[in-house]
């Protein structure tokens, strides 16, 4: 799977959004194409230089859980476009 982060703050954390009770989801992809293609329409948006990075699918999730961290994943049959700011 693939998240997105800042270029240049890898390290603060990955892209998420919120829900409509205000909660944080981490959006998590299946396919590299997908989530290159949602980078590029947050740099459009002025979000910033964005980063792809990998990560092992078992791992992410047994994070995201332990920590009680929203997610969804977004599979090539989803579509997704960026919030307005």
């Amino acid at each position: 799977m693939w998240i997105i982060t800042l270029k240049d703050k890898r390290d603060e954390g990955a892209y998420s959004v919120y829900d409509k009770y205000g909660n944080k989801v981490l959006f998590m992809f299946e396919e590299e194409d997908d989530a290159e293609r949602y980078a590029m329409m947050l740099e459009d948006q002025d979000s910033g230089e964005m980063d792809l990075i990998e990560i092992e699918d078992d791992l992410a999730l047994r994070t995201c859980k332990f920590y009680n961290y929203k997610y969804t994943i977004i599979t090539p049959n989803d579509i997704v476009i960026p919030p307005k700011k």
